[in-house]
């Protein structure tokens, strides 16, 4: 049975058919095109933008690694070695900013950089810790060991000493003189013997005033709480006199091993109604607060010369201490060694032989003068100047 061609088949075969081109090998293997690229503003765009990131990371990356640098060598220049070789005093006057210290301080060469030093005190939060006063910057200091002395307020300490037996007048001299102090030194003098005699501890700045107001109190504390724990049946009127012959026991002997027992041949011959006989006496009545010079013996004449303090003639205690005394000296008067002494005389070695009776007395006497003619004589040998004849008290 004959059948008839479909519409499809009849349309395929009314299509004209393409013609077959044969290809050559080289042909056949040549690889075919592909996608077509964007076009060519796209890939610009796109091109920027990755740069711009690329440089934004690369400008971060950077600037972290050159911040860690700057505080990696910040840290070891401010605590490394500083630029000192010796030691080294460096003053804060109140109020002054941590940027003109850092400045001071590198002018002076203690630090090596003022911006890090800043900087490191900043860092640390001691903008507003350092303090006004006087400090000493060891050699070699590194900065942090110079922020933190300046953070401490360990200001330097310089000292007075007033040593016992001074005057008032003579310990007046030493203030004035001490150049760390600073202000006037009072109009007038406070009472002899009101000082008190020991080593003082101040900041450079600290006024005069305020060093003798301080000396003031301390003696005067320090005068009434001995005197309240005196011993009963002195022969002192009242506080002054205590003073007073605690001022003479000072001068007449320096050796604490005998202080009580000069004080005691004192006490005694207040008791007999006997004068002191005193010779320091004699040189304050002659040279009052400034002192004997230190040259001047005591001549015949000045123990026989009429003057409010002359032991050898007036009754009784001068009017007034002739010195200021220490603690010692006081505690001697308050509580004397119970003896029966009435003499005492130099015996030549910077201490004194003590006797009862005036017989007694005389024969040390006698050794005394034997020992300093014997001196004497020794030092014209060698050319020196002879022994001053200052100790011979008391006598009669």
């Amino acid at each position: 049975m004959t059948t008839s061609p479909s519409d499809a088949e009849i349309g395929r075969s009314a299509e004209p058919s393409k013609p077959i081109v044969p290809k050559s090998a080289s042909e056949a293997l040549r690889p075919q095109a592909g996608t077509p690229p964007p076009s060519k503003r796209s890939r610009a765009s796109r091109n920027q933008f990755v740069v711009f990131l690329n440089f934004l990371l690369s400008t971060v990356v950077l600037a972290v690694l050159a911040g860690g640098a700057a505080v990696y060598f910040g840290k070891v220049e401010f605590e490394g070695r500083g630029p000192t070789t010796v030691d080294q005093t460096f003053m804060i006057k109140p109020s002054t900013g941590v940027q003109e210290i850092a400045d001071q301080l590198e002018r002076r060469g203690l630090i090596s950089d003022a911006r890090i030093f800043r900087l490191g005190v900043r860092a640390y939060g001691n903008d507003s810790a350092l303090k006004a006063g006087e400090y000493e910057i060891k050699a070699g200091a590194s900065m942090r060991d110079v922020m933190e002395l300046l953070k401490s307020g360990k200001s330097v300490m310089y000292s007075l000493t007033i040593p016992e037996g001074l005057t008032v007048e003579q310990a007046f001299e030493r203030i004035a003189e001490q150049e760390a102090l600073s202000g006037d030194m009072p109009a007038s003098l406070p009472a002899e013997g009101s000082l008190a005699t020991d080593t003082q501890r101040f900041t450079r700045g600290t006024t005069r005033q305020s060093i003798i107001d301080k000396m003031l109190a301390h003696q005067k504390q320090m005068v009434e709480e001995i005197w309240e724990r005196r011993s009963p049946g002195l022969p002192l009127a009242d506080i002054n006199a205590f003073v007073t012959l605690a001022s003479i026991v000072e001068k007449e002997t320096g050796r604490a091993d005998e202080r009580s027992r000069v004080a005691s041949v004192f006490i005694n011959r207040l008791k007999k109604k006997m004068r002191l006989q005193s010779d320091p006496t004699i040189l304050y009545g002659l040279f009052g607060g400034k002192g004997r010079p230190a040259d001047r013996p005591i001549y015949q004449s000045d123990i026989d010369k009429q003057t409010p303090y002359n032991t050898y003639q007036i009754n009784g205690l001068p009017p007034t201490p002739i010195a200021n005394p220490g603690r010692a000296a006081l505690e001697a008067v308050a509580n004397p060694s119970q003896t029966d002494d009435l003499y005492f005389v130099a015996d030549g070695t910077g201490g004194h032989v003590f006797a009862k009776t005036l017989d007694e007395h005389n024969e040390n006497v006698a050794r005394w003068r034997a020992a300093q003619k014997k001196q004497a004589e020794d030092a014209a040998k060698a050319g020196a100047n002879p022994p001053a004849d200052d100790e011979q008290t008391p006598a009669q």
